[in-house]
């Protein structure tokens, strides 16, 4: 449980950028994470009849590009608070791509080493990043996917314990409270509190299972739909099929009231509408949320759907 009573929220201004913790300072990169735009698509809906309304939440501004900075912040500054993320300690985790460049910046702006376990299959533009900002990287094999990358992360974890703080970040509840405390929060000021409808993709599970919970402790007949691939082999990076992946604890199937699933080939067709018709270069996780998020909408005339577009698209994105 998220202590929602004894630490009560302020809305947006509560930014991730702003919990102190010891040995983080203030800084202008770190209190630029949260607080981002929420952006009418208002062109897709219009070819929908205008029948609901469909807001899409700006996380490809944070400061790395994508909704895993306030996460990856959050569990840093727990490490921090907590001791774990003590001088000489190497932050170890396993990740698909955006919380891996989040905790890259962190480390090289904070200080602390960090080590990362991804896909061999990773796009080399991406891991030119992470090594830019001066990560190390262990390749996994990449017919395992981001669940073999965790199994490996997890490994070197408990051979050597004192040479890693590891926040595994598919397990850690920061991840989920993050984005109780933040971006729930926000989408609830940015709507007025109108919001019916929240549609998100389904990665480690902590942004719709952290939102869901706020949205739901304000009105408990909003809507919660997650949107997840339609089998174990697709494109959708950064999103799980849960049915036959290792399912995270920071997913909590009692906030989500359906799932929607989505083709690969229908986010690369909605990625094109985004940057044509919204002025959006999205990634193909954002571009599944609205597909979802329009199939809610059709269903639910005079809705206010609102979704998350996780992360900008990049050149190596594209198909």
């Amino acid at each position: 449980m998220y202590p929602s009573d004894s630490a009560p929220l302020s809305g947006v201004t509560a930014s991730l950028g702003s919990v102190r913790a010891p040995n983080v300072p203030d800084d202008p990169l770190l209190t630029a994470v949260g607080g981002t735009p929420l952006l009418p698509l208002a062109r897709l809906t219009a070819a929908e009849g205008s029948r609901f309304e469909l807001w899409g939440k700006a996380e490809f501004l944070n400061p790395t590009g994508s909704v895993k900075d306030r996460p990856a912040l959050a569990m840093v500054r727990a490490g921090l608070a907590e001791g774990r993320l003590s001088a000489g300690r190497v932050l170890l985790d396993a990740s698909s791509g955006n919380t891996a460049l989040a905790y890259a910046l962190l480390g090289a702006r904070l200080g602390f080493p960090v080590e990362l376990v991804l896909p061999r299959n990773a796009h080399p533009a991406r891991l030119a990043r992470l090594r830019a900002y001066g990560a190390a990287l262990v390749l996994s094999d990449p017919v395992d996917g981001t669940d073999g990358a965790q199994r490996e992360a997890h490994r070197r974890a408990e051979a050597t314990p004192d040479r890693y703080f590891f926040p595994d970040q598919y397990h850690n509840p920061a991840n989920p409270e993050s984005h109780f405390r933040t971006t729930g929060p926000e989408l609830w000021d940015q709507t007025d509190g109108r919001v019916t409808h929240f549609v998100a993709g389904v990665g480690t599970g902590g942004t719709i299972t952290g939102v869901g919970r706020f949205l739901k402790s304000r009105r408990p007949t909003i809507r919660v739909i997650g949107v997840e691939p339609t089998g174990p082999l697709h494109g959708l990076e950064g999103l799980k099929h849960l049915p036959t992946a290792l399912r995270p604890s920071t997913y909590d199937a009692s906030v989500v009231d359906a799932s929607v699933r989505v083709e690969t080939e229908a986010a690369i067709g909605m990625r094109r509408r985004l940057a044509r018709e919204e002025g959006l270069a999205v990634g193909l996780s954002a571009a599944a949320a609205v597909v979802g998020a329009l199939e809610v909408g059709r269903a639910s005339p005079g809705a206010v759907v609102v979704t998350v577009l996780p992360d900008a698209g990049h050149p190596e994105d594209a198909p």
